[in-house]
């Protein structure tokens, strides 16, 4: 497709630090087929990461600095945002986080000419209770707000009153590169390098280490399993202290590895022999279906989405919230009978190649993307 005839998306992100919403966006860049899109990155914080992704993609980056909310400048970066949407013809604009639709939706929709896809990727946690009114009131001038999954699609409907003609849902998902395993012996020398003893059983955690993780009950319930169980936290975050100081209180130092944050484009759920996720609230997490893919089984809370991806004894075994008993019995379980590891992980695997490929879930923001770019030429030549 000739490059004028490109259907033009302005993509509005926070910022290139590692987390579910942002590896999810640069991968959905990375998914889409640049010779029928053409995508400008509008994003909000500079630097970062993941940046150097975007740019290896070739597409256009406008940073637009905005320190407040509410601040008198933000106005200003604002009605930047909307001649910078009319110069560059930009059809439909979707925005990725609460920030960027408070700040980008009603400057988009208003000035910019544009179609607006809003999101909610999470279900109840946002960084101060003040946005949200704010991001409500985005929902009601958006053309359409994109759920990552049931769970939340119901939240907007029956909770931010979204009406549902407007709620897509749209699941995140896995590049191919994702299901592939390393071999035997290249395995085994990462968990060599991690500190990890040949033998030992690792229970793995690919997740930001904040207090919502819950990643005191992992360490917790190690330390009521043999010695040979092992942790491995991949991740960093504001609990990290706390979380090593707990290793030392209960005596569990050495069996616990903190990798800190790792941009890879391995799946590094494949060097555990369990993943595990604690978390007290959820929206979809990217980790356990990275785990599935990898065949790792998973023990994991039933909060969020985390019913959609795993089936009690199917694609993984699920644990009551803060039920430590629990969490270390399906350890256990898991540690003693292979079998059922390797039943878990088949089970799973085919339910996360099936429903969470890109090429099945990149399709669907495809189509969305044309009926919007579609509705906005129309509109166009009306007003014309």
């Amino acid at each position: 497709m000739p490059h004028s005839r490109r259907i033009r998306i302005g993509y509005c992100i926070d910022s290139f630090g590692i987390g579910g919403t942002e590896l999810n966006a640069v991968r959905t860049v990375e998914a889409l087929d640049l010779n029928r899109f053409e995508i400008t990155i509008f994003h909000l914080h500079e630097d970062g990461p993941l940046r150097a992704r975007y740019e290896g993609l070739g597409v256009h980056l406008v940073h637009l600095p905005i320190s407040r909310l509410y601040a008198p400048r933000t106005a200003i970066q604002g009605l930047r945002l909307a001649r910078i949407l009319r110069q560059r013809g930009i059809q439909v604009v979707h925005t990725h986080d609460v920030y960027t639709n408070i700040f980008a939706v009603p400057w988009a929709r208003m000035l910019g000419g544009c179609r607006v896809i809003a999101s909610r990727r999470w279900l109840d946690a946002v960084p101060r209770p003040g946005l949200m009114p704010l991001n409500r009131w985005s929902y009601r001038l958006a053309t359409r707000v994109l759920a990552n999954c049931a769970m939340v699609a119901r939240f907007l409907a029956e909770d931010e009153r979204v009406p549902p003609h407007k709620i897509i849902e749209i699941p995140n998902f896995l590049e191919e590169r994702a299901f592939q395993r390393v071999d035997p012996a290249a395995r085994t020398v990462q968990r060599r390098q991690w500190g990890i003893p040949e033998g030992a059983f690792v229970a793995g955690v690919v997740a930001r280490l904040a207090p919502v993780k819950s990643h005191e009950m992992l360490l917790r319930a190690a330390q009521r399993l043999d010695d040979d169980v092992h942790v491995v936290l991949v991740g960093d975050g504001p609990a990290r202290a706390a979380l090593e100081a707990l290793a030392r209180e209960l005596d569990i130092q050495p069996r616990v590895h903190f990798i800190g944050q790792l941009v890879s484009p391995i799946n590094l759920h494949q060097f555990f022999d369990v993943s595990v996720l604690c978390s007290r609230t959820e929206g979809f997490p990217n980790s356990l279906i990275e785990a599935l893919a990898a065949q790792c089984p998973v023990v994991a809370t039933p909060v969020g989405g985390v019913t959609e991806i795993i089936v009690d004894d199917e694609s993984g075994l699920l644990v009551p919230v803060d039920d430590l008993d629990a969490l270390a019995a399906r350890l256990q379980s898991l540690r003693r009978d292979p079998e059922l590891r390797g039943r878990l992980a088949g089970t799973g695997l085919c339910r996360v190649r099936a429903k969470y490929h890109q090429s099945a879930v990149i399709a669907q923001l495809a189509s969305l993307y044309r009926e919007l770019a579609g509705n906005a030429a129309e509109r166009e030549r009306v007003v014309r």
